[in-house]
């Protein structure tokens, strides 16, 4: 049987979709799994042993537009898959599936042109995690509380990985990953609470590496700039930053991808949320060696469900964060760990 699994949303939406992967994996022990992705995702499911191929959907780049469905489409009815799992559920995917002519077709009931699906399942609401929500799609396979849903990644073999990032993970002593990043900046906390961090981990004997992407060069040379940590940002693939996370003592992150992708690797994570609260299902899932740090108590929060450009009030009250709360939150989940799973 050849099954084909879709989810063409951002890259943290990809990482909260791994445990279905394992739930079908699960239920089709011998068919053929295709994994339907986006260009940035691809490689860092590349390593997964329970896909046998990853088909890259460009739809924003050379695969856009109505010539790109037809085309998408077009290449997947070559492959004859027997059924697929959407877990997208823009327009744009409900239709190439359809073209596609794939027989079973099973996607959310909230898809947009859900109709064009054969079989539509309603997904969980937002009281449950968003990994929750996307088990909600094999739902007839299995029940998603007993699936046992970890979110699961695997990091590149060494021969992969840059002479660099192979120098600091073989370094004597521990190490942290400070991750500033996000795609809002209201999701943010602020630079410089991960300078003085950046800062205390150091006197603390644990040396600090930056990581982000391209548009995050810049906060992380400032926090750099400002101590001694390594800074890795915008010189990363995905799967040596996960590499690098793996090998970690300690990951601290904001509401973002970078801290579904700590809780893949299920080391130590504190998590620094602003605007956003972990009720909306979005928090650290499935690792006991994780602490959320917020400030709670501000009228003003949670500003939307998701983040803003700016703070809607001027304040960014959520995004400053004592670095010493922080800490004691670092502090907590490296007594948690103990060096127990070295």
């Amino acid at each position: 049987m050849k099954i084909l699994i879709v989810q063409c949303s951002f890259l943290g939406d990809m990482i909260l979709s791994t445990p279905v992967i394992r739930a079908i994996r699960e239920q089709y022990p011998d068919a053929l799994l295709t994994l339907m992705t986006t260009p940035l995702a691809a490689p860092l499911m590349a390593s997964d042993p329970d896909i046998s191929d990853i088909i890259v959907f460009d739809k924003r780049g050379r695969e856009k537009g109505v010539s790109g469905i037809l085309k998408k489409a077009a290449e997947l009815r070559q492959k004859q898959f027997d059924m697929v799992y959407s877990l997208h559920r823009s327009y744009r995917t409900s239709l190439v599936l359809f073209l596609a002519a794939i027989s079973k077709r099973i996607g959310f009931s909230d898809a947009s042109l859900s109709f064009l699906y054969s079989q539509r399942i309603k997904r969980l609401g937002k009281g449950h995690h968003a990994v929750l929500r996307n088990l909600s799609l094999v739902k007839t396979l299995s029940d998603p509380h007993a699936a046992g849903p970890e979110m699961t990644l695997f990091a590149p073999d060494k021969t992969k990985v840059s002479s660099p990032v192979l120098a600091e993970t073989s370094k004597p002593g521990p190490y942290a990953v400070l991750a500033p990043g996000s795609a809002w900046e209201t999701k943010k906390w602020y630079w410089q609470g991960f300078a003085r961090l950046s800062t205390l981990l150091d006197t603390m004997g644990v040396r600090v590496l930056l990581i982000g992407g391209p548009d995050e060069t810049d906060t992380c040379r400032e926090i750099a700039d400002k101590g001694s940590a390594v800074d890795f940002s915008g010189r990363l693939s995905l799967p040596e930053t996960f590499f690098l996370m793996s090998r970690s003592q300690l990951i601290v992150t904001n509401d973002s991808m970078a801290m579904h992708m700590a809780s893949a690797a299920k080391r130590p994570t504190v998590a620094v949320f602003c605007s956003t609260v972990p009720e909306f299902g979005f928090g650290p899932w499935q690792n006991p060696f994780s602490i959320i740090v917020e400030q709670r108590g501000l009228d003003c929060r949670p500003c939307g469900d998701h983040g803003h450009r700016a703070c809607p009030n001027g304040t960014e009250a959520c995004m400053r964060t004592d670095p010493e709360k922080v800490l004691d939150g670092c502090r907590q989940v490296l007594t948690m760990w103990d060096g127990r799973h070295e």
